[in-house]
């Protein structure tokens, strides 16, 4: 099973990926991730992305695509992942799609966690404090928010005609969106 889960930075898409993959045994493919552990290790690809994510803009679609394929052609992941914070545009939809299709996966399910902005930037800052991350400050936050609103419509669009999409409400409490979610997927597992 491959799933997708979404929503603005901070809407808890980590903090559900890691209930989901303990509770079924799946992989994180975080984007997020991979970018900051390009950062950690100080390459040349590292640098260059910490300066665009710094800046408050979103990394290449190429960089990305180059990054996940890594995840999606290896045989210990296959159809066991679930995407954490991509696709965010089309581009990377579409790219996502055919990864699957020419490594004979497909996606199961898509996850749209729903949050305002002002829930966004309660949680940036308390993030900001208990994690220390470069890229969580107010400014960046709702610039990111931004732009993740503008370019998520035709994503959203995407996957409700292709019925995988459910909208879950980001705003409740941690245990209630995890139930929710093991009810959508134990479904769909059958």
């Amino acid at each position: 099973m491959n799933i997708v889960i979404f929503g603005p930075p901070g809407a808890g898409k980590g903090t559900q990926s890691s209930y989901i993959v303990k509770k079924y045994k799946l992989h994180q493919l975080s984007t997020g991730e991979l970018l900051r552990n390009e950062i950690k290790e100080n390459t040349e690809l590292g640098r260059q992305i910490s300066s665009i994510i710094n800046s408050g803009n979103l990394v290449s679609d190429n960089i990305v695509s180059d990054l996940i394929e890594k995840f999606i052609s290896d045989k210990t992941y296959k159809s066991r992942l679930i995407f954490d914070g991509y696709p965010r545009n089309l581009i990377q939809v579409k790219n996502l799609d055919s990864l699957l299709k020419k490594h004979n996966q497909k996606i199961d399910i898509v996850l749209k966690l729903s949050v305002s902005l002002d829930t966004i930037k309660k949680r940036i800052s308390e993030r900001q404090t208990l994690e220390k991350r470069a890229d969580d400050n107010q400014k960046i936050a709702i610039k990111r928010y931004q732009m993740y609103e503008k370019n998520i419509e035709p994503v959203i669009d995407f996957y409700k005609q292709s019925k995988l999409l459910t909208v879950i409400n980001g705003e409740k409490v941690i245990s209630e969106i995890n139930d929710e979610i093991s009810g959508l997927i134990d479904s769909i597992k059958g």
